[in-house]
């Protein structure tokens, strides 16, 4: 008898050791991903529900209800950097994502209820930015919540919302501009000078053609082989109206890189000096 209950028990226990070491799918999967953008990064941790043939907008997902934008835990959006968002300044740290879908607009939350599940828990008082946006039609339908980085430069992207036949773009500013010039400024009085990357700055972002200038030739002392520096030189000239020192500067470029056999530098110094004559 005793042989008996031992088996059983002895059973049991490999029913029960069995069962914890079986592992399911899991229905919406979580998905981080991490956008370097600005100076800074973006990332997102969400989970991805799929619409198993269920009607999406209106129904599983009711229209005028708080969503947690996804499934399982709320959203969560990373900022390494302030960005801009809806005009508003949204510091660097973490922050859940709530929604309001609607027919017309959507509501997009940033909140501070990092501690939330789901949209328990959540307080209109911790919310940081509420605004509106109008969805948008997808053409072919999304069988899987996704939520991506579109249209990404350095002064701007896009986040993404997109199920079903919905998508909902959200536009991300970066914020960088004072930071950036307050570190070529400081770095300009040390011995090792950015001159490169000054000219770079003050040409694409601070649009201040004559001090590009300045700090491109200062580059091109430092590097006088340099010609991706000096078909950039050329570029700025141009752009100043200065015809005659473009096509000098990337005639000199050429030569460079002939002589560093760059063909990607002598096609685009080329069409560059087509454009001089």
């Amino acid at each position: 008898m005793k042989k008996i209950i031992v088996f059983v028990i002895a059973m049991g226990c490999f029913a029960l050791i069995s069962t914890a070491q079986v592992k399911m799918p899991v229905l919406s999967p979580t998905q981080t991903i991490k956008q370097d953008f600005g100076i800074g990064t973006i990332e997102l941790n969400y989970s991805r529900p799929a619409a198993r043939g269920r009607k999406i907008f209106g129904n599983l997902v009711p229209y005028n209800n708080l969503w947690r934008t996804g499934a399982n835990a709320a959203t969560k959006i990373i900022f390494s950097d302030p960005v801009l968002i809806d005009g508003k300044k949204i510091d660097s740290g973490t922050y859940v994502m709530y929604t309001i879908p609607g027919i017309d607009n959507w509501e997009i939350i940033l909140n501070k209820g990092l501690k939330n599940w789901g949209t328990d828990g959540y307080k209109e008082t911790e919310d940081v930015i509420r605004f509106k946006l109008e969805p948008n039609k997808i053409k072919n339908k999304l069988e899987s919540f996704t939520m991506d980085f579109s249209d990404v430069k350095p002064e701007n992207c896009f986040l993404n919302i997109k199920w079903d036949n919905t998508s909902v773009s959200i536009p991300i500013v970066a914020n960088f501009k004072d930071k950036v010039k307050g570190q070529i400024e400081t770095a300009l009085n040390t011995e090792k000078k950015p001159y490169w990357q000054a000219a770079q700055f003050y040409n694409e972002y601070d649009k201040n053609l004559p001090v590009a200038l300045e700090y491109v030739t200062k580059a091109i002392e430092t590097n006088k082989e340099a010609y991706w520096i000096w078909i950039y030189k050329a570029k700025i000239q141009k752009q100043m109206g200065n015809m005659a020192g473009a096509m000098e500067s990337s005639k000199k470029s050429m030569a460079f890189a002939e002589a560093a056999k760059n063909i990607d530098y002598i096609k685009m110094n080329k069409d560059l000096q087509k454009t001089l004559k």
